[in-house]
């Protein structure tokens, strides 16, 4: 297996950013399209638990409040040519709380998809 081929990162980097750029701007239709639309997709958020693309997509839908927020660091590694983690810091911007973010991407046939996420912020100090 190749650890870290520098085209896959490169993809999986675009995909990521894409996704950032989704969220900050609260493009929904391109953050479902970005996870994997499958019950088995899992997205553990700050204050949420969501299984399944449709409670995922739901969440997003539904959601208010600033979500605007500066990445601070960003880690990728692939293994092999079709499985990514991604995992990045990040401050929001209107309270300054340090957050953190991972997400799973694996290569479809349609493309780079997440197929498990997780966000957490740390206690403001």
């Amino acid at each position: 297996m190749i650890i870290d081929d520098a085209s896959v990162i490169a993809e999986v980097r675009s995909a990521f950013d894409s996704y950032e750029a989704a969220l900050m701007a609260n493009d929904v239709a391109t953050l479902d399209r970005l996870f994997w639309r499958d019950p088995r997709t899992i997205r553990y958020g700050v204050a949420e638990t969501l299984y399944g693309h449709d409670a995922i997509s739901a969440f997003r839908k539904a959601r208010t409040g600033d979500i605007q927020r500066t990445l601070e660091r960003v880690a990728i590694t692939a293994f092999g040519p079709d499985t990514a983690i991604a995992f990045c810091e990040y401050r929001m911007t209107s309270t300054g709380t340090l957050g953190r973010q991972s997400q799973t991407w694996v290569r479809m046939p349609e493309g780079w998809r997440i197929v498990a996420a997780h966000v957490s912020r740390l206690p403001q100090d």
